[in-house]
């Protein structure tokens, strides 16, 4: 009997793990393919988060948002620019880490999750190294820019004092995600650009306003992973301001951010199967995300962060997809009606 409820216990306990498998192991070590790799090779990927490309899409996907709202009607998004987007974002979100370890490089190693970064563990990455591979990481953005017309080059340059700053934050403010919020969500003004050479603000702020709140329920999620090690560092996040009415709050900010791409779609005219993915799909997958996440579970906390992909992703349809049903008599006064062209160099 003792044998069978042992042999019953470690099945229970292998069953269990074989469930979490898909989801907690998504950012582990052990699906971690840059430990492939020679060591310093492995370094520099874990430096840009490469092996983790959860952060380039939700860095990509706005630029998708303002690209397709750019769109003229009853046509799809620019499939080159989109892949210039996806290239980018690869590329700058590279950067913005690289960026971010530097500034934090005093505190990553009193940080559970964030003790075992390159520019923290011995014989990793020196300072000179990082600052050279970020130069590196720069000349291929500027690379990407290349290609893009000269008006989407200058919204694009603007964006970079607010992600220099952006690590400094958390010593300051309450709010770092307020202000990741604004870099990430930058690409809304960088996609309506390359295809307008102009910026629409009735249509496309209110796009890139549901895109900051997105950015703090997604970021405020994440933080709850850190909240005991951001205590003992004395570093700020909106998951210790909200505290236990995290929940109450982002429900408010979910709230906000539907309603500013339900204007979003009013604006821009776009038809139907644009509310019923962004606008119904955002709201049915906030509210799963703000009822089913545990916030004293890291692991949930990390599942439910690294779902937005498919949020951003639904925005993204819905954006492309409403646009290709508007017709165009419905947008004859539309800033968007004489869009759709591309830079050719």
């Amino acid at each position: 009997a003792v044998g069978r409820r042992r042999h019953l216990r470690l099945y229970s306990n292998k069953s269990e793990k074989q469930n979490q498998q898909p989801f907690d192991n998504w950012n582990s070590n052990d699906s971690d393919w840059s430990k492939c790799l020679p060591r310093r090779a492995s370094l520099f990927v874990q430096l840009a988060r490469a092996h983790k490309p959860i952060g380039s899409w939700l860095l990509m996907l706005p630029c998708w948002w303002g690209t397709a709202l750019a769109t003229q009607p009853q046509h799809l998004p620019n499939l080159k620019l989109l892949g210039l987007f996806l290239v980018g974002s690869v590329v700058m979100r590279g950067a913005g880490c690289t960026i971010n370890d530097l500034w934090d490089r005093d505190i990553d190693g009193k940080v559970e999750r964030t003790r075992n970064r390159p520019l923290v563990v011995k014989d990793g990455i020196s300072v000179p190294q990082a600052l050279g591979f970020l130069g590196f990481q720069l000349a291929c953005g500027l690379g990407v820019l290349y290609h893009l017309n000269d008006f989407t080059k200058i919204v694009a340059f603007a964006s970079m004092p607010i992600v220099i700053v952006y690590p400094l934050m958390k010593r300051i403010t309450y709010m770092p995600q307020l202000c990741l919020g604004l870099a990430f969500n930058w690409g809304v003004w960088v996609g309506y650009a390359s295809i307008q050479e102009a910026i629409d603000f009735s249509a496309a702020g209110p796009l890139y306003l549901s895109g900051v709140a997105w950015t703090l329920i997604y970021d405020t999620i994440y933080a709850h992973q850190d909240k005991k090690d951001d205590i003992k560092v004395g570093v700020k996040s909106s998951a210790l301001l909200f505290g236990e009415n995290t929940k109450t709050y982002l429900t408010g900010v979910g709230a906000f951010m539907v309603g500013c791409l339900t204007v979003t779609g009013i604006q821009a005219q776009l038809a139907l199967p644009y509310y019923a993915f962004a606008v119904c799909g955002t709201g049915m997958h906030l509210m799963w995300q703000l009822r089913t996440v545990d916030l004293e579970n890291p692991q949930s906390c990390n599942r439910k962060f690294v779902s937005n992909q498919w949020l951003g992703l639904l925005v993204f349809l819905g954006i492309a997809f409403g646009r290709v049903a508007t017709t165009a008599d419905d947008n004859e006064d539309d800033c968007c009606a004489n869009g759709g062209t591309v830079d050719p160099r």
